[in-house]
């Protein structure tokens, strides 16, 4: 499971790996609540829950309870790409829960802890040959 999060401050966002231990942690969780960032080492730090995606890429959306997939008709938001006036889709989509089958949560910060930001979103190396 991955946790994906964002900096309103600054625009910059980061994704950090959840390890198969504390993934039971974040279960249950709903689109919406705050969770801590212990999960994934950052202490401090508090998270808003955004939005997140199963293992197929299925969207969630905060309308459906539970962890169920189900098949909406859909106008806009998530699940659907397209978004001309009047026009409708049946797409399918998951409920706002966290379960087991989550892959990617989508947050943002809502508290900082100690450690500074600039650690946390500093690029990637390349690895040279």
């Amino acid at each position: 499971m991955k946790i994906v999060f964002s900096d309103r401050k600054t625009g910059k966002t980061a994704q950090l790996e959840v390890a198969k231990d504390k993934e039971a942690m974040l279960l249950g969780k709903k689109i919406g609540e705050q969770i801590d960032g212990f999960p994934i080492s950052l202490d401090g730090f508090k998270f808003q829950i955004t939005g997140m995606s199963d293992k197929s890429g299925t969207p969630s959306r905060s309308e459906i309870e539970g962890t169920r997939k189900a098949k909406l008709l859909l106008s806009s938001g998530a699940g659907l790409r397209y978004s001309k006036h009047g026009y409708r889709a049946r797409r399918l989509v998951r409920g706002s829960q966290i379960s087991v089958d989550t892959e990617q949560i989508n947050t943002f910060i809502v508290e900082y802890g100690a450690k500074p930001l600039e650690e946390l979103f500093k690029p990637k190396e390349k690895k040279s040959e």
